[in-house]
């Protein structure tokens, strides 16, 4: 084995011992140990919602347990192709080609590692809302919710369509609002919160001049029902009406759109895109209840920092990203600074360098 190939593996194998250290892998198994015993227990499923929520997390542990052991497997297996090679070069190239895939597992090891958070592991409540704009800020808003909806599908996540109401004269998008159902999903897409900008030439200007467009995006994570949330039900009006978006039969026709109004703050939540009254009610809560979390989430880190001393930005509304169409092409994250000519792959979904390289800017803050 030349000096290159055992300084490669050595480095891989020190990866993979770091990995054991920074997943925490024995606290996982614990943990697993301990999620396995409790659904084992006679009438735990007499409690649907929580033992959903305690499978998911099983899973999600076993989910990591089961990658840090591939990696460590795979490890094995190209240390005695390595060993093999000096007999046969056909397990040279084989334990290169292992080596490769080695540092690709170690490299979705260290991502998976950045989503630590209460919340990062669940699930995820993306709305995009238009800016000023008119039709054209309609438009961005389809195309942002088209890029996210591919995204996540891409990545085998589950979206379902919760508030998604067309635009008006039949352009875009007035606001759309999805639940991406994932591992890791909130975690990842709480790179996308913000501000993003669009230039470009309007398709829905005659005279053909270039318009700089903006949509807001919110990502709130889907709250576990045993989260506690100070909401009173006698401080929220219940008004129903007939839906106008997409959906089956039975959405249009009948009044199963809801809309919620948290009369103390003024939040105004409306769901209509499922198929009954209740599935819709219920959905809308999930919204509000994360909405309002997440209000006193930043309440309580700005009464934190001004104990600290710290300077609170206030980051509504602040730009994060750029996508040119005119005179040039490019998209770029004014956070990370990643940039890329293929603007056409990004808007189809492909934002993955995007996710990945905020995680990365902001673990090096």
């Amino acid at each position: 084995m030349a000096d290159k190939d055992i300084k490669e593996l050595q480095e891989a194998a020190q990866r993979v011992d770091d990995a054991r250290a920074y997943l925490h892998i024995d606290d996982k198994e614990a943990e697993l140990a301990s999620l396995d015993e409790e659904i084992a227990q006679p009438g735990f499923w007499d409690d649907t919602a929580h033992a959903q929520a305690v499978s998911k997390q099983a899973s999600n542990v076993r989910a990591t347990i089961q990658e840090y052991e591939d990696a460590r497997a795979l490890l094995d297996d190209v240390r005695t192709a390595y060993e093999l090679a000096g007999e046969d070069d056909a397990f040279a190239e084989e334990a290169s080609a292992g080596l490769v895939r080695l540092e690709q597992q170690l490299d979705a090891l260290e991502v998976s590692s950045w989503f630590s958070g209460r919340f990062d592991s669940g699930d995820a409540i993306l709305t995009v809302n238009p800016g000023q704009g008119g039709l054209e800020a309609q438009d961005w808003t389809e195309m942002l919710y088209r890029m996210y909806t591919r995204y996540a599908e891409g990545k085998g996540w589950k979206v379902r369509d919760l508030d998604v109401v067309p635009g008006s004269d039949a352009v875009g998008l007035d606001k759309a609002t999805i639940q991406i159902e994932g591992r890791n999903a909130y975690g990842m897409l709480t790179s996308e919160s913000g501000v993003h900008r669009l230039v470009r030439i309007s398709p829905t200007d005659d005279k053909k001049r270039r318009h700089t467009t903006f949509a807001g995006v919110e990502v709130l994570p889907v709250l576990p029902d045993d989260i506690e949330v100070d909401l009173n039900l006698t401080d929220v009006r219940v008004d129903v009406y007939r839906s106008s978006g997409p959906g089956g039969q039975c959405v249009n026709t009948t009044d199963s759109a809801v809309r919620l109004t948290h009369i103390p703050t003024g939040i105004v939540v409306t769901c209509q895109n499922e198929k009954s009254q209740l599935q819709n009610k219920e959905a809308a809560f999930k919204v509000l209840r994360a909405k309002l979390y997440e209000i006193e989430r930043q309440k309580r880190e700005e009464e934190l920092a001004q104990l600290r001393g710290e300077r609170m930005e206030n980051t509504f509304g602040s730009q994060i990203r750029n996508y040119v169409l005119y005179p040039y092409q490019m998209v770029k994250d004014l956070r990370s600074g990643i940039e890329t000519g293929n603007v056409d792959a990004v808007l189809g979904g492909d934002i993955e360098e995007f996710v990945l390289g905020y995680h990365r800017w902001r673990a090096a803050q």
